[in-house]
């Protein structure tokens, strides 16, 4: 059930000099908020930003004896609406709008979950890890960025026992090189009689490369997707993807915020990189 809420800013975390975390408590929300959805947030009570901005639920926050207590948002300072909230005080109340979107779809044992993260896509990762540590899922988070400065919260998935696989493009932290490397190894190695489950987020080259490895290996894979967003409800038809729904037929436009932002990987009809040769 969608809700329009003033979620109280509980705490705000900074994690680097534009990145951060703010904790809202807003348990009629998290009550019925799934791993892969979103909210739509309006930081401030003025006209800048004029529209909400849709953010993936990081955390469903719950209190001691279980019960739903809020959410949430990992945050990078990029516009406007990005910066008001990287600076929000704690105890100021923002306009939060949700859960809204297509959640991911939960796998069970035998078959792994394998979530692949570039940069602040680790953004709707914490939830859904926490889902499949409740299912008794096996695992595994595949984190690049471009530096280790670029790496959030790998001790609060260590925690949950997932098994963790880093790389940094300057070889901060981890490996040196993409995310997508040891993915491939990992892939190639992998005995298990059911290939595992690909729950993948981050820029776009990242993402299309991630679904094409997993293909190869007869993984499923589901990706979300972060289009630009005038209303989540469908109203404003700012967030169209292009998707095929028969592996023949033409890709048709659908709007991300009623059919996603979570997408089988292989409905997606990717955009083809540019040629620079």
């Amino acid at each position: 059930m969608t809700i329009d809420v003033d979620a109280r800013v509980s705490s705000n975390i900074r994690l680097s000099s534009d990145c951060n975390v703010v904790r809202l408590d807003a348990p009629a929300l998290a009550a019925t908020a799934r791993p892969g959805q979103f909210v739509m947030v309006k930081p401030s009570a003025g006209l800048e930003p004029l529209l909400r901005r849709p953010f993936s639920i990081f955390e469903i926050l719950t209190t001691a004896d279980g019960s739903p207590a809020g959410f949430s948002l990992l945050n990078k300072r990029v516009g406007v609406g990005t910066s008001l909230l990287f600076d929000v005080k704690p105890q100021t109340e923002i306009a939060c709008l949700g859960p809204l979107g297509r959640p991911f779809t939960l796998v069970d044992p035998p078959r792994e979950a394998w979530m692949v993260a570039g940069g602040v896509g680790l953004a709707p990762f914490l939830a859904l890890a926490r889902a499949l540590r409740a299912r008794g899922t096996a695992a595994s988070l595949f984190y690049g960025g471009r530096s280790a400065d670029d790496l959030f919260f790998l001790d609060a998935f260590e925690q949950l026992g997932v098994t963790l696989e880093v790389a940094t493009e300057d070889g901060s932290r981890g490996e040196r090189g993409l995310v997508t490397a040891p993915l491939h190894r990992a892939l190639d190695a992998a005995a298990a009689a059911l290939p595992p489950m690909l729950y993948v987020c981050g820029p776009t080259p990242m993402m299309r490369a991630v679904v094409a490895i997993g293909a190869t290996h007869a993984c499923p894979s589901e990706v979300s997707l972060e289009p630009m967003m005038g209303c989540g409800m469908g109203g404003c038809y700012s967030c169209v993807v292009s998707v095929r729904d028969d592996h023949d037929a033409s890709p048709h436009f659908v709007r991300a915020c009623l059919e996603g932002p979570v997408f089988a990987g292989d409905r997606l009809a990717w955009r083809e990189p540019a040629n620079t040769t």
